[in-house]
């Protein structure tokens, strides 16, 4: 695998080797030794998916204090636009985002450390997505940022009419009034 920097310390995208032939394709989607020497330790310890179709938005999510959540992610089937946003206040990247394509054609992962608000755009007709967190979900820590906020100006590709999202995420707080690290 290839570990790739981004314009944001500690924000990875990791391209796999794939092996194609005429059964198919193999790679590997982690190796935890060569992970570790990349990227660092982290303690994965619950792998979650979702299902979503053409123009859902998911995010901007993150949960707080020591709910906080390192994720690896990857898309199984389909194609999406993939955000983090750096929340933490004594970052020199603080405010600002990293934007990446993840598909099943490319098969590309992305690592975004805790401290990060997290979104996906799902591009193709149906996504399945993928990912792996280092601590489990606590709803008395759930944050967010709202998707849309003009001061983060995140170029989402579609119209803003053509967006789906939750009730939770179009009542989030705009950047200046979120709970930062």
């Amino acid at each position: 695998m290839e570990y790739i920097s981004t314009a944001i310390e500690g924000v990875y995208l990791i391209e796999p080797k794939i092996f194609n032939d005429a059964r198919g394709y193999f790679f590997e989607a982690w190796k935890k030794e060569e992970f570790e020497e990349k990227i660092g330790k982290v303690d994965f310890v619950q792998d979650n998916e979702s299902k979503s179709s053409y123009g859902v938005l998911r995010g901007l999510h993150y949960q707080k204090g020591d709910y906080s959540q390192a994720k690896l992610v990857r898309v199984i089937k389909g194609k999406v636009l993939d955000v983090a946003v750096d929340l933490r206040r004594n970052s020199p990247t603080f405010g600002k985002h990293v934007m990446v394509e993840l598909s099943e054609d490319n098969k590309r992962q992305f690592f975004i450390p805790r401290g990060f608000a997290h979104g996906f755009l799902v591009l193709s007709q149906e996504a399945i997505f993928t990912y792996k967190v280092d601590n489990v979900y606590a709803p008395q820590a759930e944050a967010g940022v709202r998707w849309n906020d003009p001061d983060l100006a995140i170029e989402w590709p579609i119209d803003p009419k053509d967006v789906v999202t939750s009730e939770k995420d179009l009542k989030a707080p705009l950047f200046k009034e979120a709970e930062c690290f």
